[in-house]
Protein backbone atom coordinates (compact mmCIF):
# COMPACT_ATOMS: atom_id res chain seq x y z
CA UNK A 1 0.00 0.00 0.00
CA UNK A 2 1.22 3.36 -0.33
CA UNK A 3 0.40 5.95 2.01
CA UNK A 4 -0.91 9.58 1.24
CA UNK A 5 -0.16 10.69 5.24
CA UNK A 6 3.33 12.60 4.56
CA UNK A 7 2.11 13.84 1.11
CA UNK A 8 -0.86 15.44 3.22
CA UNK A 9 1.33 17.28 5.86
CA UNK A 10 3.20 18.67 3.89
CA UNK A 11 0.76 21.03 2.62
CA UNK A 12 0.10 22.24 6.07
CA UNK A 13 3.07 24.83 4.74
CA UNK A 14 0.05 26.32 2.04
CA UNK A 15 -2.48 26.62 5.16
CA UNK A 16 -2.60 30.19 5.69
CA UNK A 17 -3.40 31.14 9.67
CA UNK A 18 -4.93 34.36 10.74
CA UNK A 19 -7.44 35.32 7.09
CA UNK A 20 -9.48 37.14 8.60
CA UNK A 21 -7.22 40.17 9.14
CA UNK A 22 -3.95 42.09 6.89
CA UNK A 23 -0.93 40.44 8.08
CA UNK A 24 2.20 41.94 7.58
CA UNK A 25 4.08 38.91 7.95
CA UNK A 26 2.03 35.88 6.90
CA UNK A 27 1.96 33.07 9.00
CA UNK A 28 1.26 28.88 7.97
CA UNK A 29 0.07 25.87 9.70
CA UNK A 30 3.41 24.23 9.18
CA UNK A 31 5.28 26.93 10.58
CA UNK A 32 3.16 27.35 13.34
CA UNK A 33 2.80 23.94 14.58
CA UNK A 34 6.86 23.74 14.99
CA UNK A 35 6.75 26.74 17.23
CA UNK A 36 3.96 24.92 18.74
CA UNK A 37 6.12 22.34 19.26
CA UNK A 38 9.55 23.68 20.89
CA UNK A 39 7.38 26.25 23.38
CA UNK A 40 5.57 22.76 24.21
CA UNK A 41 8.38 20.86 24.85
CA UNK A 42 10.34 23.89 26.95
CA UNK A 43 6.84 23.97 28.99
CA UNK A 44 7.26 20.31 29.95
CA UNK A 45 10.95 21.24 31.23
CA UNK A 46 10.36 24.52 33.22
CA UNK A 47 7.01 22.53 35.01
CA UNK A 48 9.44 19.70 36.12
CA UNK A 49 12.87 21.57 36.85
CA UNK A 50 10.80 24.54 38.54
CA UNK A 51 7.64 23.81 39.89
CA UNK A 52 7.97 19.57 40.69
CA UNK A 53 6.09 18.63 37.40
CA UNK A 54 5.96 14.84 36.07
CA UNK A 55 5.45 15.30 32.39
CA UNK A 56 7.67 14.48 29.33
CA UNK A 57 8.32 16.71 27.24
CA UNK A 58 9.11 14.93 24.32
CA UNK A 59 5.45 13.98 24.36
CA UNK A 60 4.40 17.16 24.66
CA UNK A 61 6.14 18.03 21.59
CA UNK A 62 5.09 15.41 19.28
CA UNK A 63 1.72 16.30 20.24
CA UNK A 64 2.10 19.54 19.19
CA UNK A 65 3.69 19.34 16.17
CA UNK A 66 0.78 17.26 15.26
CA UNK A 67 -2.03 18.94 16.51
CA UNK A 68 -4.13 21.14 13.76
CA UNK A 69 -3.02 18.60 11.38
CA UNK A 70 -7.17 18.28 10.32
CA UNK A 71 -6.89 21.71 8.92
CA UNK A 72 -5.14 20.09 6.03
CA UNK A 73 -8.64 19.63 5.38
CA UNK A 74 -10.91 22.29 6.74
CA UNK A 75 -8.04 25.53 6.58
CA UNK A 76 -7.49 27.32 9.31
CA UNK A 77 -11.16 28.46 11.09
CA UNK A 78 -10.39 31.94 12.60
CA UNK A 79 -11.21 32.01 16.19
CA UNK A 80 -14.37 34.64 16.08
CA UNK A 81 -16.00 32.36 13.71
CA UNK A 82 -15.13 29.19 15.16
CA UNK A 83 -16.52 30.69 18.61
CA UNK A 84 -19.54 33.03 17.17
CA UNK A 85 -22.08 30.38 18.22
CA UNK A 86 -22.65 27.21 19.88
CA UNK A 87 -24.33 26.19 16.53
CA UNK A 88 -20.75 27.15 14.98
CA UNK A 89 -18.84 25.45 17.02
CA UNK A 90 -20.22 22.43 17.31
CA UNK A 91 -20.58 21.75 13.70
CA UNK A 92 -17.01 22.94 12.98
CA UNK A 93 -15.47 20.40 15.90
CA UNK A 94 -17.72 17.56 13.85
CA UNK A 95 -15.94 18.45 10.61
CA UNK A 96 -12.53 18.59 12.64
CA UNK A 97 -12.99 15.34 14.04
CA UNK A 98 -14.05 13.74 10.89
CA UNK A 99 -10.70 15.34 8.86
CA UNK A 100 -8.66 13.88 11.71
CA UNK A 101 -10.38 10.30 11.27
CA UNK A 102 -9.77 11.07 7.36
CA UNK A 103 -6.00 11.86 8.07
CA UNK A 104 -5.56 8.94 10.09
CA UNK A 105 -6.81 6.38 7.37
CA UNK A 106 -4.44 7.87 5.05
CA UNK A 107 -1.64 5.75 7.41
CA UNK A 108 -0.69 2.06 6.90
CA UNK A 109 -2.77 0.18 8.61
CA UNK A 110 -0.26 -0.83 11.13
CA UNK A 111 0.54 2.65 11.83
CA UNK A 112 -3.05 3.53 12.61
CA UNK A 113 -3.07 2.61 16.26
CA UNK A 114 0.11 4.55 17.32
CA UNK A 115 -1.25 7.83 15.46
CA UNK A 116 -4.66 7.94 16.72
CA UNK A 117 -3.14 10.11 20.26
CA UNK A 118 -1.53 12.27 18.13
CA UNK A 119 -4.33 12.93 15.50
CA UNK A 120 -7.92 12.47 17.26
CA UNK A 121 -8.52 14.62 19.47
CA UNK A 122 -10.82 12.74 21.11
CA UNK A 123 -7.52 10.30 22.07
CA UNK A 124 -5.04 12.56 23.11
CA UNK A 125 -3.23 12.52 26.38
CA UNK A 126 -4.86 14.80 29.11
CA UNK A 127 -1.01 16.46 29.92
CA UNK A 128 -0.40 17.30 26.39
CA UNK A 129 -3.69 18.69 25.62
CA UNK A 130 -3.18 20.79 28.61
CA UNK A 131 0.08 21.77 27.53
CA UNK A 132 -0.18 22.11 23.84
CA UNK A 133 -3.29 24.64 24.18
CA UNK A 134 -1.01 27.00 26.64
CA UNK A 135 2.03 26.35 24.02
CA UNK A 136 -1.04 27.51 21.09
CA UNK A 137 -1.86 30.25 22.87
CA UNK A 138 1.49 31.64 23.31
CA UNK A 139 2.27 31.20 19.59
CA UNK A 140 -0.59 33.30 19.34
CA UNK A 141 0.42 35.84 21.61
CA UNK A 142 3.94 36.40 19.91
CA UNK A 143 2.20 36.71 16.45
CA UNK A 144 0.22 39.41 17.80
CA UNK A 145 2.84 40.82 19.40
CA UNK A 146 4.82 41.13 16.00
CA UNK A 147 2.25 42.55 14.28
CA UNK A 148 1.34 45.35 16.83
CA UNK A 149 4.93 46.10 16.89
CA UNK A 150 4.70 46.64 13.21
CA UNK A 151 2.28 49.02 13.73
CA UNK A 152 -0.53 46.66 12.34
CA UNK A 153 -3.46 47.31 14.09
CA UNK A 154 -5.46 44.79 12.82
CA UNK A 155 -3.95 42.84 15.71
CA UNK A 156 -4.27 44.84 18.88
CA UNK A 157 -8.02 43.22 20.16
CA UNK A 158 -6.38 40.37 19.39
CA UNK A 159 -2.79 40.53 21.50
CA UNK A 160 -5.20 41.55 24.67
CA UNK A 161 -7.78 39.02 24.41
CA UNK A 162 -5.04 36.03 23.98
CA UNK A 163 -2.86 37.55 26.81
CA UNK A 164 -6.28 37.35 28.72
CA UNK A 165 -6.52 33.76 27.98
CA UNK A 166 -2.84 32.92 28.43
CA UNK A 167 -3.29 34.27 32.36
CA UNK A 168 -6.54 32.49 33.16
CA UNK A 169 -4.45 29.35 32.37
CA UNK A 170 -2.70 30.18 36.00
CA UNK A 171 -0.13 27.89 34.84
CA UNK A 172 3.06 28.56 36.68
CA UNK A 173 5.33 26.74 33.91
CA UNK A 174 3.65 29.68 31.18
CA UNK A 175 4.03 32.77 33.48
CA UNK A 176 7.84 31.40 33.63
CA UNK A 177 8.05 31.76 29.96
CA UNK A 178 5.90 34.95 29.58
CA UNK A 179 8.47 36.62 32.09
CA UNK A 180 11.74 35.12 30.77
CA UNK A 181 11.53 34.63 27.12
CA UNK A 182 8.38 36.90 25.34
CA UNK A 183 10.59 40.19 25.36
CA UNK A 184 13.53 39.25 23.12
CA UNK A 185 11.43 37.95 20.47
CA UNK A 186 11.18 41.72 19.24
CA UNK A 187 14.66 42.36 19.06
CA UNK A 188 16.69 42.51 15.54
CA UNK A 189 19.09 40.00 14.43
CA UNK A 190 22.01 42.22 15.63
CA UNK A 191 20.46 42.87 18.90
CA UNK A 192 20.15 39.39 19.68
CA UNK A 193 24.00 39.27 18.70
CA UNK A 194 24.74 42.34 20.91
CA UNK A 195 23.19 40.93 24.49
CA UNK A 196 24.68 37.13 23.79
CA UNK A 197 28.49 38.92 23.55
CA UNK A 198 28.83 39.76 27.32
CA UNK A 199 27.43 35.99 28.08
CA UNK A 200 29.98 34.50 25.55
CA UNK A 201 32.43 36.88 27.03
Amino acid sequence: MTSKFFAYLERLRWIKRWGLKRNVVEENVMEHSWQVATIAHVLGLISNRKFNGDVDPNVLAVAALYHDVSEIITGDMPSPIKYHSEAIKHAYHAIEREAEKEVLSTLPDELQNPFEPLLLHDKFDAAAVKFVKAADLISAYLKCQMEVAAGNKEFDDAKADVEARIRALQMPEVEYFMATFVDSYLLTLDELLKHHDPVRG
